[in-house]
């Protein structure tokens, strides 16, 4: 579903930007469980929503936003439970390799930009395989501002040889498709990932998808 009413820029779009949690790989039941076991073991009380909501903003800020009084425990606590059980509960979302490659066939390049740290977005990409479609990856070890700042997203279009203005963010939440907007691309918001379509309606996206198939017609 098309938001924006104009449609010239369909035919310059060059490179497509993707978030990873909650866009491309399903792992929401992973991230709620690692952090349940964080917050045991630092004491932390629980609130079903208060996570959940802050999933897509780096570690170190959301161990800020808690309070947590050692940040660097607390992320190596996190990559700790979320290691031991990564394989077991990371999944692609249906179609995810397939429309990769046929973006990737019709020319367009293609990128990540996430709030993940370096060590385990290398480890995700390489078991999912999607590794072998991404020419660019910017991690939170990449950047000094992650989204939504728009540094992520200039730094992988940098990379890339492509301008913001032919390029689309696609993303599953709130930080993905600000940052977009602040870096100036088109942006596309998900609905299978943490974000009721509302939500994501209310932020103003270029477009929406419903299912991967839609994005052809976005390219």
């Amino acid at each position: 579903m098309l938001q924006s009413g104009d449609e010239d820029w369909l035919m310059d779009t060059r490179a497509i930007l993707f978030d990873l949690d909650g866009t491309l790989t399903d792992t929401v039941p992973l991230i709620v469980q690692t952090y349940r076991k964080v917050f045991q073991r630092l004491d932390i009380p629980w609130g079903d929503d208060d996570v959940v909501k802050l999933i897509g903003l780096p570690l170190v800020e959301i161990a800020g936003h808690f309070k947590v009084a050692d940040r660097q425990e607390f992320v190596d606590l996190y990559q700790h439970y979320y290691h031991l059980e990564h394989d077991r509960l990371t999944t692609l979302f249906p179609n995810t390799l397939e429309t990769l490659e046929q973006l990737r066939h019709n020319g367009l390049k293609l990128g990540l930009v996430t709030s993940k740290g370096k060590p385990v977005t290398s480890r995700t990409l390489a078991y999912t395989g999607l590794d072998a479609f991404l020419e660019a990856v910017v991690t939170a070890h990449d950047v000094k501002n992650p989204k939504p700042h728009p540094e992520p997203i200039h730094i992988a279009l940098k990379t890339l040889g492509v301008p913001p203005q032919n390029a689309i963010m696609v993303g599953d939440s709130y930080f993905d498709i600000l940052s977009g907007q602040n870096a100036h691309t088109r942006t596309l918001a998900v609905t299978w990932g943490l974000e009721s379509k509302d939500s994501l309606l209310r932020c103003g996206p270029t477009g929406v998808l419903d299912r991967w198939e839609e994005i052809h017609g976005f390219v």
